[in-house]
C-alpha cells in the first residue's frame, strides 16, 4: 500500500477549495482517506492555508509522498517558500501585440541611438572643418 498526501477537490463548480488529505494512492482523488491534515481555498485573497504540519511530518516520516501541488502548500505553510504571483493568462493574439509593441520600442530606441550618434559625429566634423579654416587664417595674419 502506498500512501499519499495529496488535495481532495470540494465545492461548488468553478468555486474549488481542497482538503489535503493522507490516502491510499489507489484511491480516487476524492474518495476514501486515511486522515484530512489541513484546507487550502485558493480563492480568497491572501491564500487560506490551514495545515497541521505535526501531523504532515509524522505522516512523511512514516512513508507518505505529498504530491507536487501538496508539496508546494506544505512549503508554504512552513514558510520555506513564498507563493509566486499568479501568471496572467493571455490570448495569443494579445501576446503577439505585446511583442510587437516591444520589438518597435526597441527599433525607435535604437534609432534614436543612431540619430543621437550621427548628430555627434555631424558636430565633431564641423568642429574639425571650423578648425581647419581657422589654421590658413593664422598662418596668413603671420606672413
Amino acid at each position: 500500500m502506498s500512501v499519499k498526501i495529496r488535495l481532495a477537490r470540494h465545492g461548488a463548480k468553478k468555486a474549488p477549495y481542497f482538503r489535503v488529505v493522507v490516502a491510499d494512492s489507489r484511491m480516487p482523488r476524492n474518495g476514501r482517506f486515511i486522515e484530512i491534515v489541513g484546507r487550502y481555498n485558493p480563492r480568497i485573497k491572501p491564500l487560506q492555508i490551514e495545515l497541521d504540519t505535526d501531523a504532515v511530518d509524522a505522516w512523511i516520516a512514516k512513508g507518505a509522498q505529498p504530491t507536487e501541488a501538496a508539496a508546494k502548500i506544505i512549503a508554504i505553510a512552513k514558510g520555506e517558500k513564498e507563493m509566486a504571483p499568479a501568471k496572467e493568462k493571455i490570448s495569443k493574439r494579445a501576446a503577439a501585440k505585446i511583442q510587437a509593441e516591444k520589438e518597435a520600442a526597441e527599433a525607435a530606441a535604437a534609432e534614436k541611438k543612431a540619430a543621437e550618434e550621427a548628430a555627434k559625429a555631424e558636430a565633431a566634423a564641423a568642429a574639425e572643418a571650423e578648425a581647419a579654416a581657422e589654421e590658413p587664417a593664422e598662418e596668413a595674419e603671420e606672413a
